[in-house]
Order: structure tokens, then sequence, then C-alpha cells
């Protein structure tokens, strides 16, 4: 298996109901517990009480998302 394909086996999807468009989807982890929906691109968040939901961000939620991805990036960076 090439590289390429390697690569793909460490992203984080699940399958789940997208609050937004309301259709079952698969959702790609764009952070710990932030997910954004192959369907229509809406960010949720994953919520966990009894069962799992995922929910829409507030501004807050996309603040945080920013903040670590942009962290995340820099950290790779200087490796």
């Amino acid at each position: 298996m090439s590289a390429k394909f390697k690569m793909f086996n460490k992203i984080d999807t699940v399958h789940g109901i997208c609050e937004e468009c309301e259709e079952d989807s698969i959702l790609v982890a764009i952070v710990s517990d932030f997910y954004r929906c192959t369907n229509c691109g809406h960010d949720t968040k994953q919520h966990i009480n009894g069962r799992i939901r995922y929910l829409k961000l507030d501004e807050s939620d996309k603040k945080w998302i920013k903040d670590n991805v942009r962290d995340a990036a820099n950290n790779t960076d200087k490796r």
C-alpha cells in the first residue's frame, strides 16, 4: 500500500445524523469531538449523553477550532 493511502487510514470518520441538513451522513473529524458533514459541509460538535448526537456549533466552538487547528499546524511545522 502506498504512503498516500496509509494516510487515509488515520482519518477519523463517523456515521451520524447532521443537525443542519438532517441527513444520515458521514462526518469527518476536524479536531477531537468536532466533525464536518460530508453532505452539506456544516461543522458539528459531538455530544454524548446516553447516545451520541452531533450538534450545531456556536461562535465559541468555532473560535476554539480555529485556535486549535492553527496551533496544531504550527506544531507540525516545527517537527
